[in-house]
């Protein structure tokens, strides 16, 4: 399937990272780039002051040894200082590498060493405490650069402040300013921009190298797509490891000039909505369930007549959105209605959740179950479904709210091309498609065939309309003894349209049967327990309570109910601990590392299979 949008081939052709970055401190000079939500009183950077911090920290680089060619190893929460760091990186033709927070001091070790990076930057004492105990194992590692004074270890020459290198770099760009300029020029649209450690559902991570071409046609694609206008907000408070934030919040904003509002803990995600009350918005699905489920549970509190007539209205609405998502016109009269409702009942909602100036809302790695969906519309809310992977530079595909089917993850982008193997594997070819893998010596691998074409892993369908349905990863398929092929992702999906059930997996690969791991959403929990009447301190007890588990059967029901038989689930185990990516059950951005729960919860899997 080959995108029906019209190609941005020729406007991103000459275009850099680092030739954007000037243009907008050059048109843009004055507007708003980057506030810090975490440090009250400190001013927001325009574009012209923005560039300025971003050449003075690149000649520190510069200064400390840094490359073209060489890899940066960045790790820490979303804040200027890191949106700063990787865009000095960027323009000296070095490769920035955001790793992920959460790393274990062996996966640093790993990362750092693979990517030989000569120099990191880290925030503080958090990340410190994982990198001290291996730091005598990364051969490679010549300068570690720390955000946060304060957390500067002594006595070790290889560790420096942020703020040493941006004054020292300071002091060189004013005596010579014209060799940032010509680095700027010098970068070419097909080198190296970045790379990306792919989160290691199944197995090692391996570095996912992007060029410039590869990120801009990507912006520019998406900014199109969706109409987006220039100057747009968001919230950056993701991982900026991860290929969909690196996008919102470092290459979209260059190129239609935005204001980004960095935010270092995601848990404080509600409270940032309504101070800044952002044009654009991306969550992944837990994101979005948890703010389904939180709505949902606070209606019981609500006033009865209250609670109707939002109930009503939701109800309302999503029988427009559920019209327009099958290609049918919504009669004259329904749209006045909903047009009323939505002004009178559900546009104070959006105002009092700070989602009342949203121009696009958007979700992406991995399914958004379709009831969440529709509930998020009947607010009022439509949310975008994308598809991609690191290797794609973020989506090949989107749904926009001109064409849309829920369910899907939309059409491809602008000169991407979409097609389904004989295997169902989706494979992708396009200017969004990544040079390829970093290998230990340094070289790039490119992973696509003789024709271009990527096979991203996805097993999915293309309907007649050229709509994207994803039903599983490849390698996740469940093969039950009897021979029958099961997307578990479908099957958790379900499960977990139950506000109490955070996390779900599905066993059955050469099992009779299909069963599942459940896990209470720490959240949610106590709040239905405790307007259910159930006490309990925690949800290790809750999980062991009766009314708890009398709730989870008929969750569990009500998911078999729609299952064919084979995909049914059979029993299931209901778990005391909550899964993180602290805890390692989780990748960073929330998705099941299958082969760890596999092991970790071995007793409790073959119990559920016991006679």
């Amino acid at each position: 399937m080959l995108s029906t949008q019209p190609s941005v081939v020729a406007e991103v052709d000459s275009l850099t990272v680092p030739k954007l970055l000037r243009r907008n401190a050059t048109e843009y000079e004055s507007l708003p780039a980057v506030t810090s939500l975490d440090a009250e009183g400190r001013p927001t950077l325009t574009w012209g002051r923005l560039r300025e911090e971003i050449a003075a920290f690149a000649r520190g680089l510069d200064d400390l040894g840094l490359r073209g060619g060489q890899r940066m190893i960045i790790m820490g929460p979303s804040s200027p200082e890191h949106l700063i760091a990787d865009l000095a990186a960027t323009n000296l033709a070095a490769i920035p590498c955001t790793a992920y927070s959460t790393l274990s001091s062996e996966q640093i070790s790993f990362v750092v060493n693979h990517s030989a990076a000569p120099v990191a930057v880290v925030a503080g004492e958090e990340e410190l405490r994982r990198w001290l105990p291996v730091l005598d194992e990364l051969p490679n590692l010549e300068h570690v650069v720390v955000m946060d004074a304060e957390a500067l270890p002594s006595g070790d020459e290889r560790f420096v402040s942020f703020a040493q290198v941006s004054e020292r770099g300071a002091a060189l760009h004013a005596e010579q300013p014209d060799v940032f300029e010509r680095a700027t020029d010098e970068v070419k649209p097909d080198d190296p921009l970045s790379m990306i450690y792919t989160s290691g559902t199944t197995g090692v991570p391996k570095g996912v190298v992007l060029s410039h071409r590869n990120a801009i046609h990507e912006a520019v694609a998406v900014h199109k797509l969706h109409g987006s206008p220039m100057h747009m907000t968001n919230i950056s408070y993701l991982p900026l490891a991860h290929i969909a934030e690196r996008e919102l919040s470092i290459y979209m904003p260059l190129v239609h000039a935005g204001h980004v509002h960095t935010l270092a803990d995601a848990k404080n995600i509600v409270g940032a909505l309504g101070q800044v009350r952002p044009q654009g918005f991306f969550g992944v699905p837990r994101v979005w369930e948890k703010m389904a489920a939180g709505l949902k549970n606070m209606l019981a509190g609500v006033p009865e007549e209250k609670r109707t007539a939002l109930l009503q209205a939701n109800e309302l609405l999503q029988e427009g959105y559920r019209l327009r998502s099958a290609g049918k016109q919504v009669p004259a009269e329904l749209a006045e209605r909903i047009a009323e409702t939505d002004r009178t009942v559900l546009a104070p909602v959006r105002q009092l959740l700070g989602l009342d100036n949203l121009v696009l809302a958007s979700s992406g790695a991995a399914a958004l179950p379709t009831e969440v969906q529709y509930f998020i519309a009947g607010l009022g809310v439509e949310i975008q479904e994308v598809w991609g992977l690191s290797e794609t530079t973020g989506a090949a595909t989107s749904n926009t709210a001109g064409a849309f089917k829920a369910g899907t993850v939309g059409r491809p982008i602008a000169d991407v091309e979409v097609k389904v193997a004989e295997d169902g594997e989706l494979h992708v070819r396009g200017p969004i498609v990544f040079l390829g893998y970093l290998q230990e010596d340094g070289s790039i691998a490119p992973a696509t065939d003789a024709d271009g074409w990527f096979a991203t892993g996805d097993i999915g369908t293309i309907d007649e309309d050229g709509f994207v349905t994803i039903t599983d990863r490849k390698k996740e398929l469940i093969i039950t003894a009897g021979g029958k092929n099961i997307a578990p992702t479908r099957i958790e999906s379900l499960l977990k349209e139950h506000p109490l059930i955070g996390q779900a997996v599905a066993i059955g690969d050469d099992r009779p049967y299909v069963t599942a791991l459940i896990v209470l959403d720490d959240e949610i929990a106590p709040a239905w327990a405790a307007a259910n009447g159930v006490e309990a301190a925690d949800i290790g007890e809750l999980a062991g309570r009766p009314e708890i588990k009398a709730e989870i059967d008929r969750a569990v029901e009500a998911a078999n109910e729609r299952l064919a038989r084979a995909e049914q689930v059979k029993r299931y185990q209901l778990l005391s601990k909550a899964w993180s990516p602290e805890s390692g059950e989780l990748t960073p951005t929330l998705k099941l590392k299958r082969r760890v729960i596999s092991q970790r919860y071995g007793s409790d899997i073959a119990a559920l299979y016991a006679d």
